[in-house]
């Protein structure tokens, strides 16, 4: 089985030595995404709202590039500065998911590249 490295300029350069995402046969694993505006270059962390929204959509920009939505979407992780961020992000992370939710674990951890409050990877499969 041979990989294909997913790339969009719709999201965020990577800020380190990885890819955006990596099809391997029909799974695409999507590395974390922080809120960074993949136009202007910088943080969106105003709000803790706002600042998930600008992960998912740069989710969601990869996602596309690889010819998958959420509802392609298996697996997720998010990570969390801190739980008290918990309920705001589960409510904008749920906005993007109709039904049949995909497995997911939710960590506090103690820091974050660049500072940030949440980052998000996910696994989708291909049909």
């Amino acid at each position: 089985m041979s990989k294909k490295i997913i790339y969009t300029s719709s999201a965020p350069e990577p800020i380190g030595p990885y890819s955006q995402a990596v099809q391997a046969g029909n799974f695409i694993f999507l590395s974390g995404q922080v809120a960074i505006n993949p136009t202007t270059g910088l943080l969106v962390l105003d709000t803790i709202k706002n600042e998930t929204t600008q992960v998912m959509q740069n989710l969601e920009a990869v996602l596309k590039q690889a010819g998958c939505s959420f509802s392609d979407v298996i697996k997720t992780t998010i990570f969390l500065s801190d739980m008290e961020y918990f309920t705001i992000v589960n409510e904008v992370y749920s906005g993007y998911f109709e039904k049949d939710f995909p497995a997911r674990e939710t960590v506090a951890v103690k820091t974050l590249p660049r500072s940030v409050n949440v980052e998000i990877s996910m696994t989708a499969f291909k049909v």
